[in-house]
């Protein structure tokens, strides 16, 4: 699975472990920055996420902030993305399931990096339920 990546300054740290453990664990993950911990403006990096995934250049989105709230925000603005803000692996499935979610933001700074793999291996691990939640989810992209 073609995973895309980014965060801001203060989901920097993270986003560099996480890049670490998806490489690790088989996925070809494409790093949209930045590059280093220096202050950025977060839609900056959401957005470049966000169209890989809309556009089919990656399966996934994953967005690193401080709390995911931002970015989550921000990459929901892109035409055929569904991004939503986890915080525990129990969202992370249901978000999947109930939801076909195809961006996921995480917080860097309350949510500790072993959590925040458990809710990635969760997130890519859950496939959509379909069924009710089809129409659901249809009714979601009309918005766009």
């Amino acid at each position: 699975m073609r995973v895309s990546i980014g965060s801001d300054h203060a989901g920097f740290e993270q986003k560099q472990a996480l890049v670490d453990y998806l490489v690790g664990k088989g996925y070809d993950v494409i790093d949209r920055g930045p590059d280093n911990d220096d202050r950025v403006d977060y839609p900056d990096y959401a957005a470049p996420v966000a169209h890989d995934v809309a556009d089919g250049v990656a399966e996934r989105g994953v967005l690193v902030c401080g709390t995911g709230i931002g970015m989550a925000m921000a990459a929901d603005k892109v035409p055929g993305v569904r991004a939503a803000n986890i915080i525990n692996s129990e969202f992370a499935a249901l978000c999947r399931e109930h939801n076909d979610a195809n961006v996921i933001t995480l917080s860097g700074r309350f949510v500790p990096l072993e959590e925040n793999e458990r809710i990635l291996d969760t997130f890519f691990a859950t496939d959509f339920g379909g069924g009710r939640h089809a129409g659901r989810v249809q009714k979601i992209m009309e918005l766009d």
